[in-house]
């Protein structure tokens, strides 16, 4: 059983990776967001995976950091890929569980 206080990852390959001068970022950790990080955004939206929305929150909870420049700049599946780890921070244990069960 987690702690409410410990974090949560997932982590997601990229298909495309993301090119930071000499180094490539091929694999992201996103850690499940606390309230204050979701300041500003609008649940619905992100439930909905809408883009203006997640290039916000990804910079936000990436790990290596991104930019909302290279948020910007993913591939549509590697956002999406992203967007559904985002997803599934948003959803209780309970409705976890039951997708789970499916």
């Amino acid at each position: 059983m987690s702690d409410s206080a410990t974090p949560i990852f997932r982590t997601v390959t990229l298909d495309a990776p993301i090119v930071r001068g000499e180094a490539s970022i091929e694999e992201l950790t996103l850690r499940k967001p606390r309230s204050g990080e979701l300041r500003g955004l609008s649940l619905v939206d992100l439930g909905q995976l809408k883009v203006d929305s997640l290039t916000r929150l990804l910079p936000r909870i990436t790990m290596p950091t991104l930019t909302e420049a290279e948020v910007s700049n993913m591939e549509p599946a590697d956002l999406l890929a992203c967007g559904a780890e985002i997803g599934s921070f948003l959803l209780q244990k309970s409705q976890r569980a039951a997708v789970l069960d499916q």
